[in-house]
């Protein structure tokens, strides 16, 4: 088993050497809208998932998945021997290609947000001419009494408690009786 990070790097390598190939080295038509956009390799380095985008001939075509799925099984012995020439590993992966839907997901979710913007603006204009129902500060003394709780449990009026006595601070032992003058 190889670590984590090797076959980061590999999976990395991989990516980089398949994606080179399709764009200079392999004259398939059918690979022309292709993208490789990531690519994973098991922990023993033995098998490594190429995942790809396909793009129209233009931005109002659609995409031709199937002719460049069959498109990269054709030219999967081509691009293994490139791989295992690039890698310089033991055992060069078997590479398997998976559409990658990550495109579909960023729209899905730009669609999503922009359903949220226009909620917030809806939202926002229906607030401008907003009033609050009740008053401005409902927890605003009018001059009432107050009820506040004793430690007790027991209400007792604000009004009926005694003010408080200052008392002079002393620290430890110091009572206060000392030589210093009182300010």
């Amino acid at each position: 088993m190889a670590d984590a990070a090797r076959a980061r790097r590999l999976a990395k390598r991989i990516a980089a050497i398949v994606a080179s190939a399709i764009e200079y080295e392999i004259k398939d038509p059918g690979l022309a809208g292709v993208t490789i956009t990531d690519a994973k390799v098991t922990a023993d380095l033995h098998d490594a998932t190429v995942y790809y985008t396909v793009m129209g001939r233009t931005l109002h075509d659609e995409p031709n998945c199937a002719g460049a799925a069959a498109a990269l099984e054709r030219a999967k012995g081509v691009l293994r021997t490139k791989v295992g020439a690039g890698t310089g590993v033991r055992f060069t992966p078997t590479l398997t290609f998976t559409l990658d839907t990550i495109s579909d997901s960023v729209h899905r979710m730009d669609e999503l947000l922009a359903r949220a913007r226009a909620a917030d603006a809806d939202l926002a204009r229906v607030r401008v001419g907003a009033k609050p129902a009740g008053e401005a500060d409902p927890y605003r003394d009018n001059g009432s009494v107050a009820q506040s709780p004793a430690p007790g449990g027991l209400g007792i009026r604000t009004s009926d408690r005694p003010e408080a006595v200052e008392a002079p601070l002393t620290c430890g032992g110091d009572t206060g009786d000392d030589d210093r003058p009182k300010e």
